[in-house]
């Protein structure tokens, strides 16, 4: 579906209620879209609820880079805060890199009812009380993700990786301009996923009315569109919860995939 996204609109931080569990969004945010000082990156991961406030640090998990050549590595560097991480790459040949936390194995949840009311526990050793029933066991599975362009951006970094969930850009991530149309097909383990909800944020950083930009739903082949109409930075989250696989401590996972991107006139 196509989507045209009102210039007057600020970003917001995401919380549904069916999501108060998870309260904060997980990002990945370059400091610049182009390297700077001799083809240096530096990246801020966090969880929060506003743009780009950091809460949370994003950790326990391997952050990476996927280079022009279409390989894998590691980052350079990632500093660990109370708050936030803090990452630097450099990076030599002219190309799109992907930047990645990779996927992080976070709490896990338990929603419950005993006598008559809800309750939820992050407790791993939890253990359902006599006469309660279960609603919800699950352990969320993250990722943030952003790219970066030295010259010319190039297609190889763009492409699926065919893990998790995640959106694979059909507009290049690095090359979108208002008024055009961004499209993406969001992916879970390299499948495409219909009728499943994107949100989409324009970043206004500071803001104190924050509100969604648009909920995009993706159609029988798993593409979402928009139509930026302001230059800025955009911000798009999507979640899905899904049966874990048979070695997996819990019956469920919540998987939840974020990407940065700039928007140019």
């Amino acid at each position: 579906m196509s989507v045209s996204v009102k210039s007057t609109v600020l970003a917001t931080a995401l919380l549904a209620t069916h999501f108060s569990v998870l309260a904060h969004v997980p990002y990945l945010t370059p400091a610049s879209f182009e390297p700077v000082r001799g083809g240096w990156v530096s990246l801020d991961a966090a969880f929060a609820d506003r743009f780009f406030v950091p809460e949370a640090v994003f950790d326990n998990s391997r952050f990476t880079v996927r280079t022009p050549e279409g390989n894998t590595a590691p980052l350079l560097a990632v500093h660990y805060g109370q708050t936030r991480a803090t990452a630097e790459h450099k990076i030599e040949a002219d190309g799109t890199y992907r930047f990645s936390t990779g996927l992080r194995y976070g709490a896990v949840f338990h929603t419950y009812e005993h006598n008559g009311e809800r309750k939820s526990s992050r407790d791993e050793n939890f253990v359902l009380p006599a006469g309660a029933k279960s609603i919800a066991h699950f352990q969320a599975v993250t990722r943030a993700e952003t790219y970066v362009s030295k010259g010319a951006p190039d297609q190889a970094a763009v492409s699926a990786t065919n893990e998790a969930l995640e959106l694979a850009f059909l507009t290049h991530p690095n090359d979108l301009y208002s008024d055009s149309t961004v499209r993406a097909r969001l992916l879970f383990n390299g499948v495409p996923l219909a009728s499943q909800e994107v949100k989409l944020y324009q970043v206004v950083k500071g803001a104190d009315d924050e509100k969604v930009t648009a909920s995009l739903r993706s159609d029988n082949d798993g593409v979402i569109s928009f139509q930026p109409q302001q230059a800025g930075t955009y911000f798009l989250v999507s979640r899905y919860r899904t049966a874990a696989p048979d070695t997996a401590r819990v019956p469920t996972y919540s998987y939840t995939y974020s990407v940065v991107l700039e928007v140019t006139e």
